[in-house]
């Protein structure tokens, strides 16, 4: 299936759930210059699978804390993405924020931080999903997207907030 209105979302499992957090402090966003993993050489925001037994809060913490360091603090759910991959794969991820954190940031074999002016998202370096949902979290909206991928191209989508 190449298109989000012919897929059965409701039925739909992921075979895996991940998160990502994006930190907003002061007209800034907190993003990664990921190294490892899915979406290696992309810049993104920290996160990734949830392990067997966590909460997707707990995921997104810990995640923070391994690729950057620093434990997330004011920590909100923002949103939903779900994605599905034409080779099978499947994602179901849970986004949030933080309004700071604990800790000095610092950069991890897995990512580089990189502050960032909310007028300068390097979305041309991003997932192609990010320019459609971002700016929603950007706002305050809650969102929950649907895309499908083929390997880094984004073959469709759907957003609703």
């Amino acid at each position: 299936m190449h298109s989000v209105r012919d897929m059965d979302w409701v039925a739909w499992r992921p075979g895996e759930k991940a998160t990502l957090l994006f930190v907003l402090n002061d007209g800034h966003i907190l993003l990664i210059d990921k190294k490892t993993g899915l979406g290696a050489g992309k810049v993104n925001g920290p996160g990734g699978r949830i392990e067997p037994g966590e909460t997707a809060l707990q995921g997104a913490i810990r995640e923070v804390q391994e690729e950057l360091c620093v434990t997330p603090t004011g920590v909100q759910e923002a949103g939903e993405l779900y994605f599905q991959f034409v080779d099978g794969y499947s994602l179901h991820g849970t986004v949030f924020t933080a309004s700071g954190f604990d800790g000095e940031l610092c950069e991890t074999y897995e990512a580089a931080p990189r502050w960032t002016s909310l007028d300068k998202i390097p979305y041309e370096r991003m997932w192609a999903d990010d320019a459609l949902w971002l700016p929603l979290l950007l706002r305050g909206q809650r969102f929950r997207g649907y895309f499908i991928f083929d390997g880094d191209l984004m073959l469709d989508s759907r957003v609703d907030s």
